[in-house]
């Protein structure tokens, strides 16, 4: 290192110190956040040990590097969010987390998995198979037990607000990508009673839903002859002046949500991109993969959607509600559940995106260790499993677990340690996960900072999420 240099890292030295009381070290980590601006702007504080042309050199190289880094971070960050919703609540004991030959086992076996030491429950034969790409959360806690407000609860990582509406977390993702698609960023498919919203982001970020991928999207053509249909369009466009004239408008002067919605149908209409849910185009092996059924029919269409650059798909598998002969009705909806999310995961890691998406798959809560007096289960907040796959998440890792005693929990008895077991419903939960964890770990996942505000419609600022980040996730 010449004279110069260490008059320049002496002079940083002192001045980061004097301002930070952090240290200095010659390690590029430590001086990555430095931009160019900040270096110029430090430049008087600076220049007295070394020279101009020195220093304009240096920072034109951090500021190269930190371009390099920004860069390589945003590819390795990953672009879509396929959501697997089950809804009605799945038995992770039923599914991911079983516990046979045990009090609360019932009769699902376990069997081995891609990834060793791994079970799962026998109803998801062709899932075990890629379970080394995904990342187990065996440990969800949420403090909801209600269908509605466990769904919002899961979909919004808040709970429900008489005074305001969160939006889900693929409207958050939507509205924080950059993103010009033709068609709409942000998809809801085989969606019931609570799709996902765009809430304070304005309606806007819904979800745009959409029923089996066999039936063709409603409305694509125009009734009626091109000419007439750009006369009709004309003809719209002169009641819409009439109806922003003396109105003030948030977006534009010449502009209303209803114009803007207008012309957004208008561009899909006439998009190539709108062949991304024609799923006919697959091979006749591809769509057999996924299982003959407007589920696997969804995730397929997923895959196709995220390939076009969607930004998060929604595909719903309801009829998890097992109060009533739960084994009959679990094994009936894994029978689905397993074909998809096979093919799912196959045909993602087969066109390379699988790295640059990552899969949510998992419910508003799960069912009890005890089963009741009509072979079901009823609904149980904690303890219940979400599966995670692909993105920058860990491969084949597990994380938390529950106990075989949780059944103590759900028993009606006198006893001392029966009672302050029911008093912790946690109680053979270890490494617990909050909803709100799980949420500002995605976020986190996808670059936003969970901690970030956004201003709501009556200025009231809000984080995206309350959660904190779980690092071991995280390859």
């Amino acid at each position: 290192m010449n004279f110069q240099a260490m008059n320049f890292q002496a002079a940083c030295y002192s001045y980061r110190n004097r301002f930070t009381n952090a240290p200095f070290t010659n390690a590029p980590s430590s001086v990555a956040h430095w931009t160019r601006r900040k270096l110029l702007h430090s430049a008087p504080a600076i220049a007295i040990g070394t020279s101009l042309p020195f220093w304009t050199r240096f920072a034109e190289s951090i500021s190269l590097a930190n371009e390099t880094k920004s860069s390589s971070n945003d590819k390795l960050r990953p672009k879509a969010l396929i959501l697997l919703w089950m809804h009605g609540g799945p038995s992770q004991l039923d599914t991911f987390d079983p516990h046979p030959d045990s009090a609360i086992g019932g009769p699902t076996r376990a069997i081995k998995t891609s990834v060793p030491d791994l079970q799962i429950a026998d109803t998801l034969e062709q899932t075990a198979e890629v379970m080394h790409h995904a990342t187990l959360i065996r440990s969800m806690v949420s403090k909801e037990g209600d269908h509605e407000r466990a769904t919002y609860n899961m979909k919004t990582g808040w709970r429900p607000d008489p005074t305001l509406i969160h939006p889900a977390i693929g409207s958050v993702l939507c509205h924080q990508s950059s993103s010009n698609l033709e068609i709409p960023k942000h998809v809801s498919i085989l969606s019931s009673q609570w799709p996902s919203r765009g809430g304070y982001l304005g309606s806007q970020w819904d979800a745009f839903q959409l029923s089996d991928p066999k039936n063709p999207l409603p409305n694509l053509k125009s009734p009626v002859k091109d000419e007439q249909f750009q006369k009709r369009i004309a003809d719209l466009e002169v009641l819409e002046k009439q109806f922003r004239r003396g109105r003030r408008s948030d977006l534009d002067a010449n502009k209303t949500l209803h114009s803007i919605s207008t012309q957004r149908a208008m561009q899909m209409m006439s998009s190539e991109q709108i062949q991304a849910f024609e799923i006919d185009r697959e091979d006749r092996s591809t769509r057999d993969s996924f299982g003959d059924t407007p589920f696997g029919r969804g995730c397929l269409a997923a895959v196709r959607l995220v390939e076009q650059g969607v930004s998060c798909v929604e595909v719903e598998l309801s009829g998890w509600d097992s109060h009533i002969e739960n084994y009959t009705l679990q094994s009936g909806r894994c029978k689905i559940l397993d074909a998809a999310l096979h093919g799912l995961i196959k045909l993602l890691e087969a066109r390379e995106l699988l790295d640059s998406t990552v899969v949510v798959c998992g419910g508003e809560f799960g069912r009890t260790p005890k089963i009741n007096v009509a072979d079901g289960r009823d609904h149980w907040p904690n303890g219940f499993s979400t599966v995670l796959f692909g993105g920058p998440f860990r491969r084949g890792h597990i994380h938390g677990a529950t106990t075989s005693e949780l059944i103590e929990s759900a028993k009606e008895s006198s006893s001392k340690q029966t009672q302050q077991k029911e008093n912790n419903p946690l109680d053979g939960v270890s490494d617990p996960v909050s909803v709100e964890d799980l949420h500002a770990t995605i976020l986190h996942a996808f670059g936003v900072d969970p901690s970030a505000e956004s201003i709501t419609p009556i200025g009231r600022p809000m984080a995206w999420s309350k959660g904190k980040i779980i690092e071991t996730l995280f390859a």
